[in-house]
């Protein structure tokens, strides 16, 4: 701009400063995380979240507890996708997940396999008289979905090498896990901690540690490390990850010996997931769900049940606000933290109570106080709610069509307890799961799509930053 015009200069400056004004009273940024075990259903609730937002901003009452926190929905004018800008994390792809939901033969998608990241912009009217010669908020809503198998790593950052193995060995060895861990504890009988450090050992020993992960998975159980032999995200089987637990492994293992090699690898995976998967990732997000797929425990076992029990409870305990996170990334974190059991449409309306007071008995203190809550829910509901007859009574139950079928059926599927079971309730199982196939909704979603309890869960996670 030329200097000799003054008037265009001024004018220039004026608009920045208002600009600049603006951004600094109006502009926000929420950051979301949204992780979960295995199978919990992560892209289903991210996908039913975005739809529904952008319902929302339609005027679509498709989240009636968050209008209630916004103190009404008429202040939210508007929620769009934000651009992706240039970050390197993988952009969440919403049409084609919703597409895919809406297919000629619904499915419900695979495993989440890498971080992804999504935003929305919501705008928000002030309240009060003078909300109007302020603007409206403009809220950026960050999401990440972040793979659940990563955060069991978490507690992997307090042990060494020798700890971390007398630790996995002993659960390998467990009559739940024996099995399908046989041919890897078999093969280790012929290892010693003394022997030389061979690249081709460690690599076989990793692949067939890694096979009895995944079979254990298959089988429910929850509790597996290191979780990137599960996932390893987008840089693929590096050699940090070829390493396995060794029998009597030494606090300090002799130079050039496999211990050596192994602890060596342990530690370097240990600073790498704390330098590339935590730091820089969950510090930057002061909000956290975390999903858990509680009735598919229940219905897998005593022992995929108790394996649950222990992977979301060292979970919760490395997500308290003085909890391991909070020690490793130097702040508190997170201030905003749900846990939530999915698939609660699975069970009948006087069930879902029980569920979340079961979740909540397995998270203990870390889903209690201020910014600590615990639900139950259906990101995207696939039943509704009917009665079966059974011996002259109407018993409550749901009504759906089962995964692989085309014929909607009525399902009771038994007693939710309130808290941990007891040995009796294994004895003689109370719980049955059915799975059933998404329903049938708009590829466009301009409706929204049907939910339980969504709207609770981000009115409790997210309510207070937009009200």
């Amino acid at each position: 701009m030329s200097p000799t015009d003054p008037v265009a200069w001024l004018r220039s400056v004026v608009e920045t400063g208002l600009r600049t004004a603006d951004a600094a009273l109006n502009e926000t940024t929420l950051r979301l995380a949204v992780t979960g075990l295995s199978r919990a259903g992560k892209t289903v609730f991210i996908v039913s979240m975005l739809a529904n937002l952008l319902a929302m901003g339609r005027r679509v009452d498709t989240l009636p507890a968050l209008a209630r926190t916004l103190g009404g929905g008429e202040r939210l004018r508007s929620v769009t996708i934000s651009p992706s800008g240039s970050s390197a994390v993988p952009h969440f792809e919403l049409a084609p997940k919703l597409e895919a939901l809406a297919g000629h033969d619904p499915a419900w998608p695979d495993r989440t396999s890498d971080l992804s990241r999504t935003a929305l912009t919501l705008s928000l009217a002030r309240s009060g008289p003078l909300g109007h010669l302020v603007g409206q908020r403009r809220v950026t809503l960050e999401i990440l979905d972040y793979p659940g198998e990563w955060l069991l790593d978490l507690p992997m950052l307090g042990q060494d090498y020798a700890a971390w193995s007398a630790e996995t060995l002993a659960s390998l060895r467990s009559p739940a896990r024996a099995g399908d861990a046989a041919a890897f504890l078999g093969w280790l009988g012929g290892v010693r901690a003394s022997d030389p450090g061979d690249e081709a050992v460690a690599r076989r020993g990793f692949e067939l540690s890694r096979a009895a992960l995944i079979a254990l998975r298959d089988k429910g159980l929850r509790w597996l490390q290191p979780g990137r032999a599960l996932n390893p995200g987008p840089r693929g089987e590096a050699p940090v990850l070829f390493f396995f637990p060794l029998p009597d492994a030494p606090d300090r293992p002799a130079a050039d010996t496999l211990a050596a090699l192994l602890a060596g690898r342990h530690r370097a995976y240990r600073d790498d997931m704390q330098a590339n998967a935590f730091k820089g990732r969950l510090d930057r997000f002061d909000r956290q769900i975390v999903l858990v797929d509680v009735l598919g425990a229940l219905h897998a076992g005593q022992a995929a049940f108790e394996d649950t029990a222990r992977a979301i409870g060292a979970i919760a305990r490395a997500l308290r606000r003085d909890g391991l996170l909070a020690r490793m990334l130097g702040s508190a974190q997170p201030s905003h933290l749900a846990f939530a059991a999915t698939k609660a449409d699975h069970v009948p309306e006087a069930a879902r109570s029980a569920l979340a007071a079961l979740l909540s008995d397995l998270v203990g203190e870390a889903g209690r106080g201020e910014g600590r809550s615990v639900h139950a829910l259906a990101a995207l509901r696939a039943t509704e709610d009917t009665t079966v007859r059974r011996e002259g009574r109407e018993i409550a139950a749901v009504s759906g069509i089962p995964v692989g079928q085309t014929v909607r059926r009525s399902f009771d599927p038994g007693e939710v307890p309130f808290q941990r079971p007891e040995a009796a309730f294994w004895a003689m199982p109370h719980f049955r799961f059915e799975g059933f196939r998404p329903p049938l909704i708009d590829p466009l979603a301009r409706r929204g799509v049907p939910h339980l309890g969504l709207d609770a869960v981000l009115a409790s996670v997210l309510g207070d930053a937009l009200a």
